[in-house]
């Protein structure tokens, strides 16, 4: 391997180690939900505590769009290793307070507040992660293997999910489930808290990208341009007006912040479906025990988890459109067959199911965040990719699991199955109309 190669190789490394750890405090919520529901929010039945975590796992995605703002403008300004640092300082915030956070029997109403302002700090991060982290990773991926490197980022993302889950297994393992409820759930939240620590460290060495030092560089000779005196030449003034940044730099690239959204609203979420939500639905709906739907769940995970890279490097081979394509055709055909099966399988059925489902929605985490990265410009494009991905994400992804708990309650719950078939159906619109990112890149090589 040559010296660049290498370089390129630890950077992808590096950036994505801390992606794993971010992702792994998100995913924390949701996989011990079901034990610190009862903590937090007043006795009931256990659909409506459900309902309650669900309701503040959504809040936390509503503040993803003011996270993928600020970190986006911050990383398009400041760099993107910066960015990358703040958001895991936030993310590590967020853990701890949910780890010491007493409970609703100790002080009242204040629990739950403690816990949304957890859940916020959590949605800042996270909504700045994902636009810094794509970015930076298609920066220094290299044009040939771009859709291979880029993948990493949801074999990470998918690892988190994967280390919150055995984290779960484990504890399930060696503490009686009182404990559990009682005390064992915040165990996993200080974990992250610690991990985030060392994530800060690891993004301190991370080499900034060319493309934005590049940028940065010509940014810098346009202002000198602008103050040399009346009458002096200048190559760089002759390039013009500096580029825009922020969002006024955003809106003049507004059809393809709206082809991010409209990409991300179906590929969001049939991956929260099929992962966070399904966890739940097999206890909730289907009727197996906690640590059955967690191992089903875990096992999934791990196939969908190796099929990012596979699918990444062949979209780097026939272009980024038809596996996305793929995504939108087999996802508006299979979503409510899919989900009524589920209903009554058993362990084993239960995983070919959800196993093929994300077969299926690979073909849209293996490739999403290059496809957005190669939308835009170097000087706005973590603000491109992070912003209208976040705000896609919080209002069909972060939403996914109150939806069909409040269609359940409603004694409606398959009225879900077609809500996801047309959110992914609007997507397939998009999938169609697209060009193909992968020949149209407006990804400089670093």
């Amino acid at each position: 391997m040559s010296p660049p190669d290498r370089g390129r190789l630890r950077a992808i490394i590096g950036g994505s180690v801390g992606n794993l750890v971010e992702w792994y405090d998100w995913y924390t919520y949701s996989a011990f939900a079901l034990y610190f529901a009862g903590s937090f929010f007043p006795k009931g039945d256990a659909t409506a505590q459900l309902l309650s975590t669900a309701a503040v796992f959504a809040v936390g995605f509503f503040m993803r769009p003011v996270g993928s703002w600020l970190l986006g403008w911050y990383a398009d300004r400041h760099g993107r290793r910066a960015a990358l640092t703040r958001s895991v300082w936030l993310m590590c915030a967020g853990s701890l307070l949910i780890a010491v956070t007493p409970s609703y029997a100790t002080i009242g109403v204040a629990a739950p507040v403690l816990l949304v302002v957890a859940r916020l700090l959590q949605g800042l991060s996270v909504g700045g992660e994902y636009g810094a982290s794509a970015t930076y990773l298609s920066e220094r991926a290299g044009r040939a293997r771009r859709g291979y490197y880029t993948s990493f980022q949801y074999v990470t993302l998918i690892l988190g999910q994967l280390l919150a889950l055995t984290v779960l297994l484990v504890l399930q393992r060696v503490m009686p489930e009182a404990s559990l409820v009682a005390w064992g759930w915040r165990i996993p939240f200080v974990f992250g808290a610690l991990a985030a620590i060392v994530a800060v460290w690891m993004r301190h060495a991370l080499d900034e990208t060319e493309s934005f030092t590049r940028a940065q560089q010509a940014q810098q000779a346009q202002l000198r341009a602008e103050a040399a005196p009346e009458g002096v030449a200048s190559t760089a003034s002759a390039s013009g007006d500096a580029p825009a940044r922020g969002l006024r730099g955003l809106a003049r690239h507004r059809r393809a912040a709206w082809t991010v959204f409209g990409l991300t609203a179906g590929g969001a979420l049939a991956f929260y479906v099929c992962t966070t939500y399904a966890q739940k639905f097999l206890v909730n709906t289907t009727g197996l025990s906690k640590a059955v739907a967690s191992q089903v769940n875990a096992i999934t995970l791990v196939g969908f988890m190796l099929l990012q890279p596979l699918v990444g490097a062949l979209s780097d081979r026939i272009g980024r459109r038809p596996i996305l394509l793929t995504f939108g055709v087999l996802g508006t055909l299979g979503t409510v067959p899919l989900l009524t099966a589920l209903e009554t399988a058993t362990p084993l059925r239960a995983v070919l199911l959800l196993g093929a489902a994300l077969t299926v929605v690979t073909c849209y985490t293996s490739i999403n965040a290059v496809v957005k990265a190669e939308l835009f410009p170097t000087e706005v494009r973590a603000l491109g990719v992070a912003l209208p991905y976040a705000l896609a994400v919080s209002l069909f992804g972060g939403t996914a699991e109150y939806v069909a708990l409040w269609l359940k309650g409603l004694g409606h719950e398959r009225w879900f199955y077609w809500y996801a078939t047309t959110v992914i159906a609007a997507s397939l619109v998009v999938y169609w109309r697209m060009p193909d990112t992968r020949d149209a890149s407006l990804i400089l090589e670093d």
